[in-house]
């Protein structure tokens, strides 16, 4: 943790250095993206989380998110005074019409995806990717489902040839950090999914997903379930209600599928959740022993636990969406008034 926290305090130093002395607006963009962006050096540190012990995790992650905050602040306010000086007042005539700009600003499904990695790094959990194409093995084998399961279909599933495909979800994540790291692991992985549903308003064949894992000694279903009433009510306030139903999924024993209380119609019922009142969010349970048979964890030495969530049908919710295709219709009527 120590290494982590040096390389924070080495960062702030730096970047308030270099902010100072900003002239111009590609300057102040790269700055942007070399420190605050995605893949900026910020981001970079809470990507090593998982490398440190996970009760030091928590504290290493409110450091960066400080040290965030405070630079994106910094960052604005010398935005702003290099605005103000760029305007001579000599040459400036007041009596001119203005002239409007459009101002963009982030999607709705990436600003979900921002603020659902913020309250998981807040819990301990770093971030991983793994490509959006895959092989059978990854997406369906490694996961324990059987070669005639109904996902397995060509009716489900974009095939590119033979055992080649469109992931149906980012599970074939999890496999990959699993191979690749010893346990304790805890990492979601937010990406683009992609299943050949009809779209109606609340499926779409290109969708997004975030998917967690935990593994370590003595993990529990309670463990899993406080996870995810945590993260719900810090993403939608205390009234959102959440339910348990239980389910099966091959990759999972016990499994269940979770859902949330509707708030575009609190609970009298709409389109979006079908008129029962609660909009289905994704499946969860216990990893299943076979899958960790596959990527070599002794079943009997750990335990772990799994979810998912639908991306977009949070992004309805937050914001009142009652159609998932708004989303990706990419009307400026609605995305503006969003």
């Amino acid at each position: 943790m120590s290494t982590l926290l040096t390389r924070l305090d080495e960062l702030r130093d730096k970047a308030f250095g270099e902010l100072k002395n900003l002239t111009s607006a590609t300057d102040l963009e790269a700055f942007r993206v070399k420190y605050l962006g995605r893949k900026g050096a910020i981001t970079g540190v809470l990507r090593e989380l998982g490398s440190i012990e996970p009760e030091q995790r928590a504290n290493v992650g409110a450091e960066a998110n400080k040290l965030k905050n405070e630079l994106t602040s910094a960052f604005e306010k010398h935005q702003e005074s290099l605005k103000s000086k760029s305007i001579p007042d000599s040459k400036v005539d007041l009596t001119l019409p203005g002239r409007s700009r459009f101002l963009g600003k982030k999607h709705p499904i990436s600003r979900t995806i921002d603020d659902i990695i913020d309250i998981f790094y807040s819990l301990g959990f770093s971030v991983a990717e793994g490509p959006d194409v895959e092989t059978e093995w990854y997406n369906f084998d490694a996961l324990n489902t059987p070669d005639d399961h109904p996902a397995r279909d060509l009716a489900d599933t974009f095939y590119i040839k033979d055992n080649i495909l469109l992931r149906t979800h980012t599970s074939p994540v999890q496999i990959r950090t699993m191979e690749n790291n010893k346990p304790p692991v805890r990492i979601i992985a937010p990406g683009r999914c992609y299943r050949k549903d009809t779209p109606d308003a609340s499926h779409a064949p290109n969708f997004f997903q975030t998917e967690g894992l935990y593994v370590d000694k003595d993990v529990t279903f309670s463990d899993l379930k406080g996870v995810i009433n945590i993260f719900a009510r810090r993403l939608f306030g205390p009234e959102i209600k959440v339910r348990f139903r239980p389910h099966f999924f091959p990759f999972t024993e016990p499994s269940a599928e979770y859902d949330f209380s509707c708030l575009i119609c609190k609970g009298d019922g709409c389109r979006a959740c079908k008129h029962t009142g609660w909009v289905e969010i994704s499946g969860a349970g216990m990893v299943d022993p076979a899958v960790f048979e596959a990527v070599g964890y002794d079943p009997e030495k750990y335990t772990g636990y799994a979810f998912g969530m639908g991306v977009d049908r949070i992004t309805m919710l937050r914001y009142g969406i009652a159609d998932i295709r708004y989303l990706y219709d990419n009307d400026l009527r609605v995305l503006r008034g969003i």
